[in-house]
C-alpha cells in the first residue's frame, strides 16, 4: 500500500460513510470473474534504460505500419519535424491556458499570427485565438448566432459531421434550442429546396459543413442567400481547412468555424486538437474565447495584449459567451508554425496535390467496380459504394496493411456498403493500386464461384 495516500483508518472511515463494512462488500456488484485475484505479473524491477527498451520492443511488436485512408474530420498530413522542435521550447510548453493579459509577448504574438492566418484563410474580418476543437467550435458558433438574433431554432445540414450535430444537440437540449435537419440530395449536398421550405423568421442559423462529411463542396453562396432572406445566420464549419487554400473562402457566411488539426497537429488517437472561429467585426463582442490585439506602449514600442476575453472567469457569469476553459494554445502554435513554414504558395501546392491524388484514386477504384454515388465536386475525400459487403472489403484491405476507409452505415443506415475514403499526400499510388487489386479480386473470385455454382467468397486474397 506504499503508493496509496490513505491510511487503514482513513479507509475504514470512508467505508463507514458509504455504509459498507469491507472492500469486498463495496465491490460486491463486480462479477467475480472480472476481479483480480492475484498479483499482477509485472516484469522488474527494471532500470530506466531497461524500461525504455521494454516499451520499444512492445511498440515494434504491435506496430503494423498501416497506411490510413481514414478521414471523417481528422486527416493525416505530413508534419515537418521543425514543428515539434519549436513547440518543445520551454517558453511555449508553460503556456497551457494563458488567460492573463501579462502572459509572454512571444505567446501573444504567436496567437495574433494564428488569428491573422485563420482570418485570411476563411475570408472573415476577425478570428479568435483558438477553441477546444471543431465540434465545440461549431456549437459555440450556434450559440453566438442565437445570442445575436434572439432566435432559438437552428437548421443543421444532414451532410454535416454526425458527431458535430450530436454535440450541438447535446448543448441545446437544456437551452431550449429547437434543432431541425435538412436532408441531402443525390449530389451529396444539402437539399436547397427543403432548406427554402423550412427556414423562416424563427431560424437563428443555418449550419453547413464544406467540404461536408462526404467530402463534397456545398453551394455556399446559394445557401447564404436563402438564409439571409429570412434574417438567419449562415455558419460554415470546415473540418478539412487545407481545402481553403484552393477553394473560394466562404466569405458569404456570417461565421466560419471548424478544426485546424490538418495544420501540423498529429492525429494522436483523437486529440488534442484545435478549434477556430472567425466572423465579422460587428459581431466581435459576441465571439467566444479570446482575442489578441496589437498596440503600442507609452514609448511607442509594438506590443501584443489580450484585447477581449469573454469567458465567465472574467465577467459576470450570465454575460459570458463561453465556459470552455481550454484554448489549445500549444496546438494553435503548431498550426501557426505549419502555415508559416508552407506559406501561401506551398499550402496551395499541397492542396492541389491532395485534390489530384483523391480524384485519381476515385477514378481507379471506380474502374474496378466501385461506384461514386454523389455527383457533387469533392476535395480530398469521397464516398464509394462497393459491390460487395463494405466490411469484407475493409478486412481484405487490412491484410494489405491498409485502413481503407470508414463504413458510413454506422452513421447513415441507408448507406449500406458505402465507404468514406480520404486521400492526402501521405497516400501513394502504390497503396491505391493495391486497394484496386483487392477490389478487383472480389469480382474475379465472385465470377469464378458463379461458374462453379458456389456462393461468392466473403473476402479474397
Amino acid at each position: 500500500m506504499r503508493y496509496l495516500p490513505n491510511s487503514p483508518e482513513d479507509r475504514k472511515e470512508m467505508l463507514r460513510a458509504t455504509g459498507r463494512s469491507s472492500i469486498d462488500e463495496l465491490f460486491a456488484q463486480v462479477p467475480q470473474d472480472l476481479r483480480l485475484h492475484e498479483s499482477l505479473q509485472l516484469p522488474g524491477p527494471l532500470s530506466e534504460a531497461e524500461i525504455l527498451e521494454f516499451f520499444r520492443e512492445a511498440a515494434r511488436a504491435t506496430s503494423k505500419d498501416f497506411v490510413s485512408l481514414l478521414g471523417a474530420g481528422v486527416y493525416r498530413h505530413y508534419r515537418p519535424v521543425v514543428i515539434d522542435e519549436l513547440l518543445s521550447r520551454g517558453e511555449f510548453l508553460t503556456a497551457y491556458t494563458p488567460y492573463q493579459p501579462e502572459i509572454s509577448q512571444g505567446t501573444l504574438q504567436a496567437l495574433f499570427e494564428f488569428q491573422t492566418l485563420i482570418a485570411q484563410l476563411t475570408g472573415m474580418e476577425v478570428a479568435n485565438s483558438s477553441l477546444y476543437d471543431g465540434s465545440t467550435a461549431t456549437n459555440e458558433a450556434v450559440l453566438m448566432a442565437m445570442r445575436i438574433t434572439g432566435r432559438e431554432q437552428v437548421l443543421l445540414a444532414r451532410t454535416m459531421h454526425p458527431e458535430y450535430r450530436e454535440v450541438i444537440k447535446t448543448y441545446g437540449r437544456y437551452l431550449g434550442t429547437r434543432v431541425k435537419e435538412a436532408p441531402l440530395q443525390p449530389s451529396g449536398q444539402m437539399d436547397l429546396h427543403r432548406l427554402d421550405c423550412v427556414v423562416d423568421e424563427k431560424t437563428a442559423a443555418v449550419v453547413i459543413q464544406s467540404p461536408n462529411f462526404f467530402g463534397v463542396l456545398e453551394p455556399v453562396s446559394e445557401i447564404a442567400e436563402l438564409a439571409h432572406k429570412h434574417g438567419a445566420f449562415l455558419i460554415v464549419a470546415v473540418a478539412e481547412p487545407l481545402s481553403l487554400a484552393l477553394v473560394k473562402p466562404p466569405a458569404e457566411a456570417d461565421i466560419v468555424c471548424g478544426e485546424a488539426q490538418s495544420f501540423g497537429v498529429p492525429v494522436a488517437f483523437g486529440g488534442p486538437y484545435c478549434g477556430f472561429l472567425a466572423t465579422r467585426d460587428r459581431f466581435v463582442r459576441q465571439m467566444p474565447g479570446r482575442l489578441v490585439g496589437l498596440t503600442k506602449d507609452s514609448q511607442g514600442r509594438r506590443g501584443f495584449v489580450l484585447t477581449l476575453v469573454t469567458r465567465e472567469q472574467f465577467i459576470r457569469r450570465e454575460k459570458a459567451t463561453s465556459n470552455i476553459c481550454t484554448s489549445q494554445t500549444l496546438c494553435a502554435l503548431a498550426a501557426t508554425i505549419y502555415l508559416c513554414l508552407l506559406g501561401k504558395q506551398g499550402l496551395r501546392k499541397l492542396a492541389r496535390n491532395n485534390l489530384a491524388k483523391a480524384h485519381d484514386a476515385a477514378r481507379e477504384l471506380q474502374a474496378v467496380g466501385a461506384k461514386r454515388p454523389f455527383t457533387g465536386p469533392f476535395f480530398n475525400e469521397f464516398v464509394l459504394e462497393t459491390p460487395m459487403p463494405a466490411g469484407d472489403f475493409l478486412r481484405a484491405c487490412e491484410e494489405e496493411k491498409i485502413l481503407g476507409g470508414l463504413e458510413l452505415e454506422r452513421f447513415y443506415p441507408e448507406m449500406k456498403n458505402h465507404l468514406l475514403i480520404a486521400v492526402t499526400e501521405m497516400v501513394n499510388k502504390e497503396t491505391i493500386d493495391r486497394m484496386a487489386r483487392v477490389l478487383a479480386g472480389f469480382g474475379v473470385d465472385a465470377h469464378s464461384s458463379r461458374l462453379n455454382g458456389a456462393a461468392a467468397p466473403v473476402r479474397s486474397h
